[in-house]
């Protein structure tokens, strides 16, 4: 998942918040939309968790191996 992902699901997610807000959906048709959200939420979560881990491998700009 590159950055362009994660923007995506970010887009997803306001687009699904302006949707509820708008409360212009039936109860079914927002509960589907919350499911949505759930499992959106839950793949930037797990992306940023990547980005993390993988970012506190990676040595700050200036700080390479001398070996």
């Amino acid at each position: 998942m590159n950055l362009d992902r994660l923007d995506d699901l970010i887009s997803r997610l306001e687009r699904a918040a302006e949707q509820l807000r708008s409360g212009e959906l039936s109860p079914d048709a927002a509960a589907t939309v919350v499911e949505e959200c759930a499992g959106l939420a839950g793949e930037a979560s797990a992306e940023l968790e990547r980005r993390a881990r993988t970012d506190t491998h990676a040595p700050p700009p200036g700080q390479d191996s001398l070996l």
